[in-house]
């Protein structure tokens, strides 16, 4: 069975990266080697592996790789970390809740 993995790293700059793949050591000594000098991740080292998702289909895991790429930093941290309370929070309408940080 192929697996396929979302994952998240924090970079040097305190940003997260999130990305997929179907091997999670192979993607992850790219990373760190800096190949692709025009990678996001190349300019960022070092970089660290905070979260991780095995996935057996790989619709699934881009559906979920790209909805991680839509939340706030906040709420990645949530889930990195986590606090289920705040993530839910967090998923709230920013409108309609305010930014309670």
């Amino acid at each position: 069975m192929k697996f396929y993995f979302v994952y998240i790293l924090l970079c040097s700059d305190d940003s997260y990266y999130t990305g997929i793949t179907n091997d999670i050591d192979r993607r992850l000594m790219q990373h760190r080697s800096g190949s692709g000098k025009f990678n996001y991740t190349s300019s960022r080292l070092p970089v660290e592996l905070k979260w991780s998702l095995k996935c057996t289909n790989p619709t699934e895991a881009i559906k979920i790789e790209k909805q991680i790429k839509g939340w706030s930093r906040r709420k990645k941290r949530a889930l990195i970390e986590e606090k289920w309370d705040d993530l839910i929070e967090f998923s709230k309408n920013y409108k309609e809740y305010g930014n309670r940080i």
